[in-house]
């Protein structure tokens, strides 16, 4: 993991840990570096903070799958999936449906 950026964003984070893009940026950064639990944390408390924020959705799921947490990533896609259908997001939809019909055929085998 890049330390330096690492270090900027938990720098901006503590001028406003209610800022989720800087949140959103913090955790694709430990989605890179496969610190999948750190990742979940950061996407969670975005959805806590703004529970319309599709993107986030996605990307928490592919956290939780990468943790072994199927149930929870699988139930975090369905509603993300039903959130960004709302908000006209289409293409954050469209890959969600495909990571669940992924999960669930991992799952079937």
């Amino acid at each position: 993991m890049d330390a330096q950026r690492l270090a900027q964003f938990q720098a901006l984070l503590a001028l406003d840990p209610t800022d989720t893009v800087v949140r959103f940026g913090l955790g694709e950064l430990y989605l890179e570096a496969g610190d999948y639990a750190q990742a979940a944390e950061q996407f969670a408390e975005i959805l806590r903070l703004d529970p319309h924020y599709s993107a986030a959705y996605r990307h928490l799921g592919q956290a939780y799958a990468k943790l072994g947490r199927r149930a929870e990533a699988e139930a975090t896609f369905r509603e993300g999936i039903a959130v960004a259908e709302r908000r006209g997001d289409l293409q954050t939809a469209k890959e969600m449906r495909v990571f669940l019909r992924r999960l669930q055929k991992e799952g079937a085998c």
